[in-house]
């Protein structure tokens, strides 16, 4: 029998272990283990960036601005269509503070006053749909730094183009309620952001 076998376990060596890693291995494991971790959310920041919707006020100016670019092209196409057509405008002493003498061209389906009306909303309509669809925004929205965006966050499609113009009949199919919604809406978004998907963001 040898001295191995009749030495007790306590005195027995222990089997070798490797010796630990040094401090900087250690460090560098972790280090890569968190670059791995914060990787992800890196990439979900960069892909979800922040935008700010756009406020009743400031969309109200730009509407103003694109109101000065179609008002004078309807009137103006208005009057070419009137002469070749041979419709009578309103008489040249009717003042735009006369409500009363408006309201009663318009219970009366004044032929000029209507198609004046129907060449505005048509011309606005194309004005809309056509900047909307090319540029993402309209005239107004460029010099006040507005965009469109779908619910996505890309340029709205020309389909999106076409619902919101739809929705701007139902805006003022409600007396204009429905673009006086955006300064009550948590999103700030019209009738015409809900039907067609979009939003308003600055940019």
């Amino acid at each position: 029998m040898s001295d191995a076998d009749t030495e007790p376990n306590l005195l027995r060596d222990s089997p070798a272990e490797d010796p630990p890693p040094p401090e900087d291995e250690r460090r560098g494991r972790i280090d890569t283990r968190a670059e791995t971790t914060a990787a992800p959310a890196d990439l979900r920041r960069n892909a979800a960036p922040t935008v700010h919707v756009v406020g009743f006020w400031k969309r109200a100016l730009a509407s103003l601005i694109d109101l000065g670019v179609i008002i004078p092209s309807a009137l103006l196409i208005t009057w070419i269509v009137s002469k070749v057509a041979g419709v009578h405008l309103p008489p040249s002493n009717l003042r735009l503070r006369d409500i009363d003498g408006w309201i009663d061209l318009l219970l009366v389906s004044d032929p000029a006053l209507t198609m004046g009306v129907g060449l505005l909303i048509a011309i606005g309509l194309i004005y809309a749909l056509v900047f909307q669809i090319v540029l993402g925004r309209t005239l107004g929205m460029r010099v006040l730094k507005m965009k469109i965006i779908d619910v996505y966050g890309d340029a709205p499609s020309p389909a999106r183009c076409a619902a919101r113009c739809g929705g701007y009949l139902v805006g003022i199919a409600t007396l204009f309620l429905g673009f006086l919604w955006i300064g009550f809406d948590s999103e700030k978004r019209g009738v015409q952001d809900w039907i067609a998907g979009t939003y308003v963001i600055r940019g």
